[in-house]
């Protein structure tokens, strides 16, 4: 079953248009879906020129968008070409961030896409230009009209990383660790594992303090809050082990001992993850109505329009968006 996905070019001041042209020229991507690009024409012109490579712009009409099939170009007018500012954050990128990702949730909410990947955003531009949330996820949530929990998810290879808290400041973390916030966390990674086919999944949660606690030398975070609920998910039958010490517990995921970790804020899960693949981690919108995927990494304001971007993060998302439409799919015939 082949899913249809809605392609946005993220911020045109980094590297995702040269990204997307990559990814189009990767052995079996035009094969494994059918394939919306939705934005600007320039901007898709522009990344494929920084790649040296052709992108198929087959512009569709929006009424024509339920019977596409192939590679196709929804065209919008969201950026003039002299407001793009390679390695620049301006508002004008945040702007069109913004309008072609409200676009792609309005067609995946319509049931015209099955999913939407979308190439790096950067915050500081979207935020300019009104973002209005914590970051994109949020964006998308109240966008939606979603109120269900939900969360970022990471995902390198077969190991999958949650945390409890997020995009807040490391002084606000240990006031924000409860239990119904840890408990969520675990059953976001239990239950995306379970719908990706993972047979009971073994998630490991991490502790907060150094030596998780040492007994609560190091505070009581671990006795009072998360141990609690570690118990209470074993009660259930799930297969979540913890909390242990965020120093060894990632030693354990690299051995494959474990399909997920739960962590307790943003750092401690993300340096991990990205020292182990930076140009293999994805970034999944976890818990939201519709499969959303993106690379890990950000803009590369670095490397932009000097055409050496890796794609092997967007190759990577875009596998795991397919796996995870085709599922949608076909939950929702069921």
């Amino acid at each position: 079953m082949r899913p249809r996905l809605a392609i946005v070019p993220g911020d045109p001041s980094g590297i995702g248009p040269e990204l997307i042209a990559r990814l189009l020229a990767e052995d079996g991507v035009r094969d494994a879906a059918d394939i919306l690009l939705v934005g600007d024409a320039h901007l898709w012109q522009r990344g494929a020129a920084q790649a040296e490579l052709e992108v198929p712009l087959n512009p569709i009409a929006e009424i024509d968008v339920p019977t596409f099939e192939g590679v196709a170009h929804l065209d919008l007018e969201t950026i003039d070409p002299a407001d793009v500012r390679v390695a620049e954050v301006t508002v004008a990128g945040g702007t069109t961030s913004l309008r072609c990702l409200d676009k792609a949730l309005d067609l995946a909410q319509a049931g015209q896409v099955d999913g939407v990947l979308f190439a790096p955003f950067n915050k500081a531009a979207m935020t300019s230009a009104g973002l209005n949330a914590e970051d994109e996820h949020r964006y998308m949530a109240r966008y939606l009209g979603f109120t269900g929990y939900h969360s970022e998810i990471n995902v390198l290879d077969d190991l999958m990383t949650t945390r409890v808290t997020s995009h807040i400041g490391l002084k606000d973390v240990a006031s924000h660790i409860d239990g119904p916030g840890i408990a969520s966390a675990i059953e976001l990674a239990h239950d995306t594992l379970a719908r990706s086919g993972r047979a009971r999944p073994h998630v490991a949660v991490a502790a907060l303090n150094p030596h998780a606690g040492d007994n609560g030398k190091f505070g009581r975070e671990e006795i009072d809050i998360i141990e609690p609920v570690v118990r209470a998910c074993q009660e259930r039958q799930m297969n979540v082990t913890g909390p242990w010490p965020s120093d060894t517990v990632f030693l354990k995921a690299k051995r494959g001992e474990v399909d997920a970790v739960v962590t307790m804020y943003h750092d401690q899960g993300q340096i991990a993850i990205k020292l182990m693949g930076f140009e293999r981690g994805v970034t999944v919108a976890g818990g939201l109505p519709i499969p959303v995927a993106t690379p890990a990494h950000g803009t590369a304001f670095d490397i932009a329009g000097k055409g050496i971007a890796n794609v092997g993060a967007t190759r990577q998302a875009f596998d795991l968006l397919v796996r995870m439409a085709r599922t949608a799919r076909t939950e929702a015939a069921a």
